[in-house]
């Protein structure tokens, strides 16, 4: 019974915030922000720059939740619409270089144990080069498919999974040497 109430609870809110009612969209924004800038945060590196990027995306929300259809997660459509606010951000930065290398390798990696913490694990995704990050944040964490990824992206489907192949790559290395590092042997 209480999940009804809760769905019913998100969808009056939802209603209400239509209809530009203020402390309605301050509750969405409250609700969903520090998730949200945790998105953002996986594909920009800078935290100020996250913080505007999710709130303009803010800004989109609020400006399509007219045609939210209340199909599958409220949480899923905003984080839909944060990643492709990143993505958009990070091409206006025309940072972004993909390697039109259709040629991957698919490897087996070790689960590593969770011996790192949040900011560890991070801090090793920040220092991928930018096509590698977003490509590997889109995959592995938000568990798009390599064919969604190219479509969003713009890019063919074996650029996206070589750009996935060298990120795991280049994060195994990392955590070989973080660990060596921790471990005293480098």
């Amino acid at each position: 019974m209480k999940v009804i109430a809760l769905h019913q609870e998100e969808k009056d809110i939802i209603a209400q915030a239509v209809a530009n009612n203020r402390h309605a969209q301050q509750k969405i924004y409250a609700g969903h922000a520090p998730k949200m800038l945790s998105v953002c945060r996986q594909y920009i590196k800078d935290l100020h720059q996250a913080e505007d990027v999710m709130i303009t995306a803010f800004m989109k929300v609020f400006a399509n939740l007219k045609n939210f259809e209340h199909k599958g997660s409220f949480e899923g459509w905003i984080r839909r619409i944060m990643i492709n606010e990143c993505i958009s951000f990070i091409r206006v930065q025309k940072k972004v270089k993909y390697i039109e290398d259709e040629t991957y390798f698919e490897e087996t990696y070790n689960n590593t144990d969770s011996q790192f913490n949040v900011e560890d694990i991070q801090f090793l995704i920040d220092g991928l080069p930018d096509g590698y990050r977003m490509v590997f944040n889109l995959y592995a964490i938000e568990g798009f498919k390599h064919q969604e990824i190219a479509k969003m992206l713009g890019i063919n489907e074996g650029t996206s999974k070589s750009q996935l192949s060298h990120a795991r790559k280049m994060l195994q290395e990392q955590i070989n040497k973080l660990k060596n590092f921790q471990n005293g042997t480098e």
